[in-house]
């Protein structure tokens, strides 16, 4: 991966920021030690990205979860309370 200086990043910022938006990460450095990683939004960490289902298996739903409670409601709207 490419390391850049920070002055060099700050003089072609519009360049790097179209060549990261193209794929191409690079490191951002202050006198040689390296500050932040640039990298283009669709390379985002899947590490980090939630999937769906990812509670397959800790969660019990059950079978008469749409009408739980249909009763105390309907007798709440009855009632008038």
């Amino acid at each position: 991966m490419r390391t850049i200086n920070i002055h060099e990043a700050k003089t072609h910022l519009s360049r790097l920021v179209e060549r990261a938006a193209q794929g191409e990460a690079f490191v951002i450095a202050k006198a040689g030690r390296p500050l932040v990683k640039v990298v283009p939004l669709e390379a985002r960490d899947t590490a980090l990205t939630q999937r769906l289902g990812f509670l397959k298996g800790a969660v019990a739903i059950p079978d008469d979860f749409d009408s739980m409670g249909a009763r105390q409601i309907e007798r709440l709207f009855r009632s008038g309370k």
